[in-house]
């Protein structure tokens, strides 16, 4: 058995797949054991009816952003889903066209990672379908599909870029990073309201010059309400920023992230309008 860290090779559908692996144990190329856990809530509202959602037993890393996932090979979609979440990013996974429809019109995303070849409906017709109703939403088309021809469909359809299968799971990532902070204004300006001070690019948050230390899921409230001074986030989207279908939801979890922050950058910082949700001010 290779070493805890290191690369491997795996085949799906005798297409080598590179991943990397962070203290998990496999055997025969695939995870050991699929853990189905029992939700806190008795009846989610958000989980869709479409899809299966799947739980692995990984070690706790939040998210701070969210992304959905197209693709109908399980191997492929269980080893993204999971170096997605080692990177602190909530998956919501779907293994079809329609499905995938289904989930844009329902929940907001920081980007879509599209395969092309998918049951029910080809994913350029949803690409095609997402640009059609004035969706601006980061595109990375992950597929087998190589020539040039098909790649200049699928850019010209509006992906924002093109990835083919085989590839390297590291270089999704950044792929994936560098599309979500280009939709963010490239970046990434410091906040500054009064003595606080929020980079989001490398995360740092000072207080009088001070430098605070935060939890993720902390991180991951406070960094989307700055990513969009002004506007208001409900509960429901700051709760689907920390968890993804995957995820298990606390009725009160928003409010305790809230308090902790107000207590560290000061009461008003992060304004309660009234039955709307939550913001920061625009400076």
């Amino acid at each position: 058995m290779p070493a805890s860290g290191s690369a491997h090779c795996i085949r799906t559908h005798g297409i080598p797949f590179r991943f990397k692996s962070v203290n998990r144990r496999l055997r025969g190329g695939r995870f050991l054991k699929r853990l189905r856990r029992p939700a806190r809530r008795a009846y989610n509202p958000r989980a869709s009816p479409t899809s299966e959602v799947t739980f692995f037993a990984l070690p706790a890393r939040e998210p701070k952003m969210k992304v959905l996932l197209v693709e109908d090979d399980l191997m492929i979609g269980e080893n993204v889903q999971i170096a997605l979440d080692g990177e602190g990013i909530a998956v919501d996974w779907v293994k079809d066209g329609t499905a995938a429809e289904a989930a844009l019109a329902t929940y907001g995303y920081d980007a879509l990672l599209l395969d092309l070849g998918l049951p029910q409906k080809d994913g350029i017709d949803v690409l095609r379908g997402l640009r059609a109703r004035g969706s601006n939403m980061p595109v990375l088309v992950v597929t087998a599909r190589d020539t040039v021809e098909q790649r200049v469909q699928g850019l010209n359809t509006g992906a924002d870029d093109y990835l083919v299968k085989p590839f390297d799971l590291e270089e999704l990532i950044a792929r994936l990073h560098a599309l979500i902070r280009r939709a963010r204004g490239g970046g990434d300006p410091v906040y500054r309201k009064g003595e606080v001070e929020i980079n989001p690019s490398t995360r740092q948050v000072m207080v009088a010059d001070k430098q605070l230390v935060l939890s993720s899921r902390e991180w991951a409230i406070l960094d989307t309400l700055v990513a969009r001074p002004g506007a208001i986030f409900s509960r429901a989207q700051l709760e689907e920023r920390l968890y993804g279908w995957s995820g298990e939801v606390e009725s009160n979890a928003v409010e305790v992230y809230i308090h902790g922050l107000r207590k560290k950058l000061g009461q008003q910082f992060i304004i309660n309008v009234r039955g709307l949700g939550y913001m920061v001010e625009k400076v």
